[in-house]
């Protein structure tokens, strides 16, 4: 017994050297989500550059590394030139028709193989098959439904044309967002997933939604950290300004 509550107090004692950056507390369900989501869309509207820069300050703040673009347009030039850097020649995506782009063609000029989700073909055979060619590349390429500002947080949703594991397998995960997708609390994600999951059709119904915050970090009993061990040693957002 004296070793178990000696490990529970240094586990105390290390949590408490790093107090949390803000407090929590429970927010009550909206009764009308889809009001409130609209409430919150139309404040982001004029308030989404200060959640940039909240975003981006804590995304760096955990090891992330931050892009801006001016548009769609220049998002496959920018993720060429991460897989350069980083010497991928293996790639996996969303499917183009959901990222908004198709960086495919750009990073074949790289010489680059670019493996692609597409939404409708969900069998189980091309669930394991991307599954075996995310596994094997170096870089996963996804959108992000919501980008939480106060935690430097993407969120992402999979479902049919975006496998979970674009961004959990691969070495380096590339996130493209743009204004729409910013929120400022992990209250105004609560209400969006709300407004979500009032039509099952909108939530794919059975989908995971997974929350990230920087790259893969696992400790052991002695707390050394370790990147990469259950996901990516590198996550990049890449903001698009365009609306």
């Amino acid at each position: 017994m004296a070793g178990r509550a000696e490990f529970l107090e240094r586990i105390r004692r290390e949590v408490a050297k790093t107090p949390g950056l803000f407090g929590a507390s429970t927010a009550p369900r909206p009764p009308r989500p889809a009001a409130a989501a609209e409430a919150i869309r139309r404040e982001l509207a004029e308030r989404w550059p200060q959640a940039l820069d909240r975003f981006r300050q804590e995304f760096e703040r955990v090891a992330g590394v931050f892009h801006r673009v001016p548009d769609l347009a220049a998002v496959p030039d920018t993720i060429a030139a991460i897989a350069r850097e980083r010497g991928a020649r293996r790639l996996v995506t969303w499917d183009p028709a959901i990222l908004g782009f198709d960086a495919g063609a750009r990073l074949a000029a790289d010489g680059c193989a670019v493996v692609t989700a597409r939404a409708g073909q969900e069998d189980e055979a091309s669930r394991l098959r991307h599954r075996a060619d995310a596994a094997a590349a170096q870089l996963g390429v996804t959108g992000a439904d919501l980008v939480l500002a106060e935690t430097g947080t993407l969120i992402l949703l999979s479902g049919a044309g975006r496998p979970r594991s674009t961004s959990l397998l691969p070495d380096v995960h590339v996130a493209v967002f743009g204004r729409d997708r910013l929120l400022e609390s992990l209250e105004q994600v609560g209400v969006m997933l709300e407004d979500l999951h009032v039509d099952p059709d909108a939530a794919m119904s059975g989908a995971m939604i997974n929350f990230i915050t920087g790259p893969s970090r696992t400790a052991d009993i002695e707390l050394t950290l370790t990147r990469g061990v259950h996901g990516p040693k590198e996550v990049h957002a890449v903001f698009v300004e365009a609306p």
